[in-house]
């Protein structure tokens, strides 16, 4: 169980954040941080900010960060919605990739290009590209990337005639991505023949150690086509409802700009952002006991970000005394 549920991989990141934060984590006790750090993985805000090598370590940390970045941006796709005067609709794969590192600051371009491409293809990959269609891609290349490496070395063994059991199935979690190679899906004459790609799919999921769609979908999936190319095999994978159920980590498509708990707070932070507005003649006058005091609500954050605020402050402090200095 502990393995299956990689406890031992949050256990030394925990006292990784306990060595490090040592210092503001003994005002409180060490009890107090073990709680609300696992009732972060739990809720699956741990990931906030984190290093790319964290965010994919393991497979609740890819469903977290999916799920984190759907709610902190559905309103992107919002089209003719309640915030689409403040929200674009169709943003270019660069864009997305810049909405990615305000969660995760080291994310890799290659990922987010190769979900860009199972939306755009290779030869238009400077289109704009709707928020839905980006998210279920990203889904799919995120998640499950080591199986798409795999998937791609078999395909291009039966396309070569090579017997498929010798792909290498990827044993490295270290977030290098291997290059994948071109594939010329153009020609809808080409690619491989269902059934024997699914079979090599079965095998493939049989043996491998990383997170794979259930063989039922796949084979679902492939069973309405006669030949497939691994491009038409990343469309039919984003598109699936079936695996994005099986995964459990954003709604079905239809439910996609739905999240009661999240407008119920946008819509208390717009309220408390106009009555801060409207107040602002008063205060500016000098009169300023009529401005109301709201306590916002309070979010938990991740603790690695705890290291850097004692960077910037210890920074703030040494400017100061410069300045002091100059002054004197």
């Amino acid at each position: 169980f502990a393995a299956q549920r990689h406890v031992l991989t949050y256990m030394e990141d925990a006292v990784s954040q306990l060595l490090e934060n040592r210092e503001d984590i003994s005002q409180y006790g060490i009890a107090r941080f073990f709680t609300e750090y696992f009732n972060s993985v739990r809720q699956g805000t741990h990931i906030l900010f984190r290093e790319f090598s964290f965010v994919q370590a393991t497979p609740h940390n890819r469903a977290s960060f999916l799920r984190t970045f759907w709610r902190c941006f559905r309103t992107v796709g919002k089209n003719g919605g309640k915030y689409s005067s403040i929200c674009c609709y169709l943003l270019t794969a660069q864009e997305y990739h810049c909405l990615l590192q305000l969660l995760c600051p080291d994310f890799p371009m290659e990922l987010t290009q190769k979900a860009a491409r199972i939306v755009l293809m290779d030869d238009a990959m400077d289109c704009l590209m709707s928020f839905s269609d980006f998210l279920f891609a990203f889904q799919i290349q995120f998640y499950y990337s080591e199986f798409l490496e795999s998937v791609a070395g078999i395909y291009q063994d039966l396309l070569a005639g090579k017997n498929p059991n010798t792909v290498i199935v990827p044993t490295s979690s270290s977030g290098q991505h291997r290059q994948r190679q071109p594939l010329n899906d153009c020609n809808p004459l080409e690619g491989v023949e269902a059934s024997l790609f699914y079979q090599c799919l079965e095998s493939l999921c049989d043996r491998s150690k990383y997170s794979c769609p259930p063989c039922a979908l796949l084979k679902e999936m492939l069973s309405n086509a006669q030949r497939m190319t691994f491009y038409g095999f990343l469309v039919a994978l984003a598109k699936d409802q079936g695996i994005n159920r099986a995964l459990g980590a954003l709604p079905d498509k239809g439910d996609l700009f739905l999240d009661p708990a999240m407008d119920q707070e946008l819509e208390k932070l717009v309220a408390q952002i106009s009555g801060l507005s409207m107040s602002g003649p008063a205060s500016s006058s000098g009169d300023t006991a009529n401005v109301p005091v709201r306590n916002l609500p309070r979010i938990n954050s991740p603790w690695k970000p705890l290291h850097h605020r004692r960077k910037m402050d210890a920074e703030s402090e040494g400017s100061n005394e410069e300045t002091d200095s100059s002054e004197n």
